[in-house]
């Protein structure tokens, strides 16, 4: 299980809500890679100021020492297209941007869906309701996904029944998006004809 707020999703949590993520993990008894930033103290977008600190002090006192050997934790930053391209990854926690929901889907990891804010949510219902590769966790009424309820969704996705249909939808999702991406795919044909028509554009303007 990979978890972080994606390399340009611009989201971080609060500490109350790392401190329910760590605990979520734990409980989960998977396997997890957790890229962890410092929580944000005056909203869902990044603090600059946050770069300073040492994230691993937000953790529950002995979770990394609890969490040996099955979790590992990286501070601040990991290259998302690299660790997603792994072959260790079957599930990938994430907040939804769409950079990282395209990075999900073109290399085939299920999805559970924790969007924050902007298009995020739309995207969310998308993976979840839509294209039905995604599992998508509950906040409870004060706005927080509890310890409960992210070791329900991990393992439901990753050792569940439920996770098995997801995990057999992504992959036909996965060669959609390969077909895609080839020289006469639909990506590269619409892109191709964007450049064209800018091009044509540009030589008029001249």
């Amino acid at each position: 299980m990979f978890q972080t707020k994606g390399d340009k999703d611009g989201g971080t949590l609060f500490h109350d809500q790392i401190n329910e993520l760590a605990w979520g993990l734990e409980l989960s008894g998977q396997n997890f890679l957790w890229v962890l930033r410092p929580p944000n103290k005056f909203g869902i977008i990044a603090d600059i100021g946050a770069k300073n600190e040492d994230p691993f002090q937000f953790l529950p006192n002995g979770f990394l020492k609890r969490t040996k050997g099955h979790g590992l934790v990286v501070p601040y930053w990991a290259s998302q297209v690299q660790i997603l391209g792994h072959g260790a990854i079957s599930g990938f926690l994430c907040h939804c941007g769409w950079n990282s929901t395209l990075e999900g889907v073109v290399h085939g990891i299920p999805l559970i869906a924790w969007p924050l804010f902007a298009e995020q949510k739309m995207n969310a219902v998308l993976l979840t309701n839509g294209l039905k590769v995604a599992l998508r966790l509950k906040l409870n009424e004060k706005g927080i996904v509890e310890r409960e309820e992210i070791a329900r969704v991990i393992k439901n996705l990753m050792v569940g029944e439920e996770g098995q249909g997801i995990r057999q939808r992504m992959k036909k999702l996965k060669d959609v998006a390969a077909d895609a991406l080839k020289e006469d795919g639909s990506s590269t044909m619409t892109l191709t004809q964007l450049a064209l028509k800018w091009k044509s554009l540009s030589l008029e303007v001249a």
